[in-house]
């Protein structure tokens, strides 16, 4: 059975890493602002440390965008906790995020094998079945996920999903695999969102969301290819962009604008 987690207006406007042009990737400021914006999808990543704990960071190692250093699935939670941000910003706890704003969705982009198990731990402890949608570049990190659970989430496309919409395959040709595997969307790159793509995935049913877009015109334009949603670091000029369009849909206990 369908989840309720695309059940909101289209376009979807989502948070990519929480907004990353605003406040540092994947930061608690980051998502905070979103929030207050009115999004009502949070985009962003989960790592696991070495004992279990879910973070929301997208590298597999803290070395890019903190003070310190080291593989996260190497280190403690503790460890992990101690690190900042652009030298600033703690890393959010992916359990806290989702007790923070219960009214929100996530779409979660599962990063490293250790991972998936912790994540449909915290699913099932935290009853979020309908508020996450479940991503990754690996189809065997989804697959393992998708085990794990004890009923469907969200799913987006595996790599191969994605090539079966490029490849021409008629929609209702692939809609009874995308059902099997509980795939509701496809998550594109910017350059593989052709008319003909987005019309074969509508009539597999499924969604298409794209990533990740930060123009204003870049936005107009696949809004008007029929996208339906929208995945930015930039989350004002796209609540910019969908307002002026009379598209801009914020969450129901959320600013709007």
């Amino acid at each position: 059975m369908p989840t309720d987690f695309l059940d909101h207006p289209t376009p979807v406007a989502f948070a990519h890493r929480g907004g990353a042009g605003h406040f540092p990737e994947n930061s608690w400021r980051a998502f905070e602002h979103a929030v207050g914006l009115g999004y009502a999808y949070l985009e962003t990543d989960a790592h696991a440390t070495a004992d279990g704990v879910l973070v929301a960071f997208h590298d597999k190692t803290l070395d890019r965008v903190t003070d310190r250093k080291g593989a996260i699935a190497a280190l403690p939670a503790s460890e992990v906790a101690a690190a900042r941000i652009c030298g600033t910003d703690p890393i959010p706890r992916l359990e806290d995020l989702l007790g923070a704003w219960p009214d929100v969705r996530f779409n979660i982009d599962v990063k490293d094998a250790p991972a998936a198990r912790p994540l449909a731990e915290l699913i099932r402890r935290t009853a979020a079945w309908d508020r996450v949608c479940i991503t990754s570049f690996s189809a065997t990190r989804l697959a393992t996920t998708r085990r794990l659970l004890d009923q469907p989430v969200c799913m987006a496309t595996s790599p191969a999903g994605a090539a079966a919409l490029r490849s021409g395959v008629p929609g209702r040709v692939l809609a009874p695999a995308f059902a099997r595997r509980s795939v509701r969307c496809a998550q594109l790159p910017i350059g593989l969102a052709t008319k003909p793509l987005i019309r074969r995935a509508h009539e597999a049913g499924l969604h298409v969301h794209v990533w990740t877009v930060n123009d204003a015109s870049l936005m107009a334009a696949l809004l008007d290819l029929g996208v339906d949603g929208i995945m930015t670091d930039q989350t004002e000029l796209l609540r910019d962009v969908l307002t002026g369009r009379g598209q801009w849909h914020p969450r129901a206990s959320g600013a709007g604008g």
